[in-house]
């Protein structure tokens, strides 16, 4: 039996540990609308998240947060005309979204990267 190429060896990923680990994709949305920005799904998608109205409906009906939604046109991919929504957070929710950020940051639950 031949022993492998070292360089063929695959180490093991280090767990991260709550100091270096990446903030999940709903604390990172989050975290941006709380700042007084608003976001479409195409804005979202650079920042890693791929389905945005999803992690809305999570930040919604999981943790209780109420956001405004405005309809708006922008250019897909190929230039062409499409209707997405652009969510923000009131001024009356960001309160408890910083309560609800806080609890996401210190817990991080699987399947929400």
């Amino acid at each position: 039996m031949k022993k492998g190429d070292p360089t063929e060896v695959k180490s093991r990923p280090r767990k991260a540990d709550s100091t270096t680990e990446a903030p999940s994709k709903i604390a990172r949305i989050l975290g941006h609308l709380l700042t007084g920005a608003s976001l479409n799904r195409f804005e979202a998608e650079r920042m890693g998240d791929h389905c945005l109205p999803s992690t809305i409906a999570v930040l919604a009906n999981r943790h209780g947060l109420t956001f405004k939604r405005r309809p708006e046109r922008v250019p897909n991919r190929w230039g062409a005309p499409c209707t997405v929504t652009r969510y923000s957070l009131p001024t009356s929710q960001r309160q408890h979204a910083a309560t609800v950020l806080n609890r996401l940051q210190r817990t991080r639950p699987t399947g929400e990267g």
